[in-house]
Formats: C-alpha cells, sequence, structure tokens
C-alpha cells in the first residue's frame, strides 16, 4: 500500500460525538499489540500475528505513517482506522484508489464506535482530497463489516475468491465540492 500523497500529515485530531481521531502515538503500543494478536479481530483477515513476535517488533510509536488514525474512547485507543492507496497488488477496480480498513478491539463492538469513526474519517478524506473514490474489501461472512460497509454508503464493485473465501471490493463514490 501505497500513502495518500500530498496530505499534509498528521491533521489536527477529528472529534465526534464519543470518539477522537488521532495520529498514534507511544501509549497505544499495548493496544496495538491486542488488536493485531486477537484471534477474534483477524477471524475475517487471515488469523492474529504472534503476540511475542509483536511485542519484540513493536518499538517505539506503532503504526505511524499517514493515513493511520488511532480511534481513542476516554483517552484510552479502541481501534485503527487506515485510509492508504490501494497497490497493483489489489484488484485491478482497487488498484490507485484510496483503501479503508478498520479493526477494533472487541470490547468495542457493537456500540456504533466503527460507523462513527469511519464516517469522521471519510468526512476528512473527502476534505483533504476532493472527487476521490474510496475503496472497501471484506469477506462476504463478515455479516458486522457487510453492514458497516452499507451504511457507509458503498456499493458492490466485484466478489471474489481470495484467501479460501468470498471477497466483496466495494466504493464509495466521490463526494464532489458543491460550486
Amino acid at each position: 500500500m501505497a500513502d495518500l500523497g500530498p496530505v499534509a500529515w498528521p491533521p489536527a485530531p477529528i472529534r465526534t460525538e464519543r470518539l477522537m481521531l488521532r495520529e498514534p502515538e507511544a501509549r497505544d503500543r499495548a493496544a496495538f499489540i491486542e488488536l493485531l494478536a486477537s484471534r477474534r479481530v483477524h477471524t475475517y483477515l487471515g488469523g492474529p500475528r504472534l503476540r511475542d513476535v509483536l511485542e519484540r517488533e513493536m518499538l517505539g510509536v506503532p503504526e505511524r505513517w499517514p493515513g493511520s488514525f488511532v480511534v481513542d474512547l476516554d483517552g484510552a485507543m479502541i481501534g485503527q482506522i487506515l485510509l492508504r492507496r490501494a497497490t497493483e497488488h489489489r484488484r485491478p477496480a482497487a488498484t490507485g484508489k484510496a483503501d479503508l480498513g478498520y479493526l477494533f478491539l472487541p470490547q468495542a463492538w457493537g456500540r456504533g464506535y466503527a460507523a462513527e469513526a469511519c464516517a469522521a474519517a471519510l468526512d476528512w478524506f473527502d476534505g483533504a482530497l476532493p472527487g476521490e473514490p474510496v475503496v472497501l474489501t471484506t469477506q462476504t461472512a463478515n455479516d458486522r463489516s457487510m453492514r458497516l460497509a452499507a451504511k457507509l454508503g458503498f456499493t458492490e464493485v466485484e466478489r471474489y475468491q481470495a484467501w479460501d473465501a468470498e471477497q466483496w471490493l466495494g466504493q464509495r463514490s466521490p463526494i464532489t465540492p458543491s460550486a
């Protein structure tokens, strides 16, 4: 995945009714390890990473690069929003477009945090790169992710087989600035 191009990074923290999207900080290391090592989080993502490997490899500030937002609830990380350019290693329909990804700790599931945080990240993206489409990929078996994609305005581009499962690629049409 490539970065977002000519976007000033990091942006000012983005505040929603309940959350803050911000740049990762060193204090988020334990939450990142939990997120990346969680079997529940990675059920539809190819499986978790090994905790001891993450402990050894994750030094300093984790996941700090343009397009990576920590989702913060009351001062604690509960998830991550990712916006990156899809490269040629992805589906042809996605290549070159911004790709939305998200991971949330299981204790944050079912409360609407993912929808709130993703909507805020997409609003930021629309302001930073107006007129650009965004894609999202998930397994069709991931009911929660499929519902979230629909709620965020993504529509199906294609379904395909990969990693021994049916995948869904959706696109959100660009928001065009009003004249």
